[in-house]
């Protein structure tokens, strides 16, 4: 089973200038913990509603005036649609990451997938268990 069989297709992207408030008011409205941003039909950052929160609120960031690029991440990791699933399920949990962009041989968007795809898509439930295990562990103290 490969990327592209398990993705969600219809994935919420917004521009680089859109306040943060109205990235808030499209996760709460599509019940979605990321939203994708992009430029000219390429991919260039992503926050998460833990970026709002930990990095916007807490720094001070005002939602109706900063923009999207002062807060995304920029480095964003992503699969390709043939990547194999059980493949990107391992990628997922040794970069900690809920959520992986699908990119086609172009470098252009076409889905997501969530440690809920993995979940729902692969037989051997197995494997989601152990990613969400390496993603929801704490840091080895020191």
């Amino acid at each position: 089973m490969q990327a592209k069989d398990i993705m969600s297709r219809n994935v919420e992207v917004v521009l680089p200038s859109t306040y943060l408030s109205e990235v808030a008011r499209r996760m709460h409205q599509r019940d979605c913990g990321c939203i994708l941003i992009a430029e000219k039909d390429r991919l260039v950052g992503v926050i998460t509603d833990r970026d709002l929160v930990i990095r916007g609120m807490s720094e001070g960031h005002n939602p109706g005036s900063t923009k999207a690029e002062h807060l995304m991440t920029k480095k964003v990791l992503y699969c390709r649609n043939t990547d194999e699933a059980l493949d990107v399920s391992l990628n997922m949990a040794k970069n900690k990451i809920r959520r992986l962009p699908v990119l086609d041989e172009n470098k252009r968007l076409v889905g997501i997938i969530s440690l809920g795809d993995i979940a729902a898509n692969l037989e051997d439930y197995n494997v989601c268990g152990k990613a969400m295990g390496h993603i929801c562990a704490a840091p080895p103290k020191s």
